[in-house]
């Protein structure tokens, strides 16, 4: 096993700059995740990790060795890709043991490797046959049981899932935790997928314009976004976000008035804040409180429903409000009964609340988050 650490990592292509500088500890036996939107440069960053990409700027370092100028041979590391790659022509204990072969690995050592990797991945029955007769799910373990036969210390997978269905993308999650989990080897991963990141990562790198925006635990960027930018990529369904201004604010929250006229309350620390500021109201769907009729409703606005997702175990509803530029989107228990065009008063708990200033960046929030 290794931490891997990037001081400064850059990489442009002439001009063009791709990855801005990037300073990260990853850390030994840890599994990190990288997220963002396409052409956010995750993929990117883990080519440089593995040498595939030259990098043009900064010091990469892989169990404390500077591997800047060393082959990807000679990393220690191992990389699973989106596609399996395997060859058609040879079965699977060939394509895992072929590595192994041509660096003139004694056979005892090539059939302990293999068998043993397709034991961890429960792939022993089938190492016999050719990757046509798999499922997409039994090609990707082969391709992981391919890098585990190498003992690499770190292993970099790029969105290694995206090819899957949906219900083999749950299994293959669960697979992937256990894999870790026996390994403790290092471990980096690339995918666009939030669901898989939250599942997965000890921690996660949030990555925006080849940038990193934030990095912390799944529950961490969850509960505690740093900007806009993080809050609204991470969840979903995703934050709700509405223009206010402040009206008072001080150490101990703030009132703001949001389009409407509406004044609520935010449990968050606005000492930088001041009358007349521009900020932007953040609150989960999953927060929102429908006022029942007969009750005073207090830091409350009123929305009228215009499309409603009835779920089972859960009931989503889509909220025409004044400021948001979609709909508020509410996340109820599914035992809710709501329909379109009904109006209704939703709650906003202020110890729920997010606040952003017009930089976009987070105001600390006083409360928790309820359950």
């Amino acid at each position: 096993m290794a931490d891997v650490q990037l001081n400064g990592v850059a990489k442009a292509y002439g001009d063009v700059k791709i990855l801005h500088g990037i300073d990260l500890e990853i850390r030994d036996g840890e599994f990190m995740v990288f997220v963002g939107p396409s052409g956010c440069g995750k993929s990117t960053l883990l080519r440089t990790i593995a040498g595939l990409e030259e990098i043009t700027g900064g010091e990469l370092r892989i169990g404390g060795r500077i591997v800047n100028e060393v082959p990807p041979a000679e990393r220690g590391i191992a990389m699973v890709f989106q596609s399996y790659a395997l060859y058609p022509h040879m079965n699977l204990y060939d394509n895992m043991a072929f590595g192994l072969k041509l660096a003139k690995v004694p056979p005892a050592e090539i059939e302990a490797a293999v068998r043993g990797a397709a034991k961890i991945l429960h792939i022993e029955h089938l190492l016999d046959r050719k990757p046509k007769d798999l499922s997409g799910g039994q090609r990707q373990r082969v391709a992981i049981g391919r890098a585990i036969v190498r003992k690499p210390e770190v292993f970099l997978f790029d969105e290694p899932l995206s090819n899957l269905d949906a219900a083999l993308r749950v299994r293959m999650r669960y697979e992937f935790a256990k894999l870790h989990e026996e390994l403790k080897t290092t471990m980096v991963y690339v995918t666009h997928d939030q669901v898989e990141a939250m599942t997965l990562a000890d921690r996660i790198v949030v990555l925006n314009a080849g940038r990193i925006e934030q990095v912390g635990t799944p529950l961490e960027l969850y509960e505690h976004p740093v900007n806009l930018f993080v809050a609204g990529f991470i969840g979903s369904p995703k934050m709700n976000f509405l223009e206010a201004e402040v009206v008072a604010a001080d150490a101990a929250g703030a009132s703001l008035r949001l389009a409407s006229g509406a004044v609520v309350s935010a449990a968050v620390n606005a000492l930088a804040a001041k009358p007349g500021d521009k900020v932007t109201l953040g609150l989960r769907p999953e927060h929102f409180v429908v006022c029942e009729a007969d009750t005073v409703a207090t830091n409350a606005i009123q929305c009228t429903v215009t499309f409603v997702e009835a779920l089972g175990s859960a009931t989503h509803a889509y909220c025409a409000y004044p400021g948001v530029e979609d709909a508020l989107t509410c996340e109820f228990d599914g035992r809710t009964r709501i329909r379109a065009g009904q109006d209704i008063r939703l709650s906003l708990p202020p110890e729920a609340t997010y606040v952003f200033d017009a930089a976009g960046v987070a105001m600390p929030r006083l409360g928790g988050t309820p359950t």
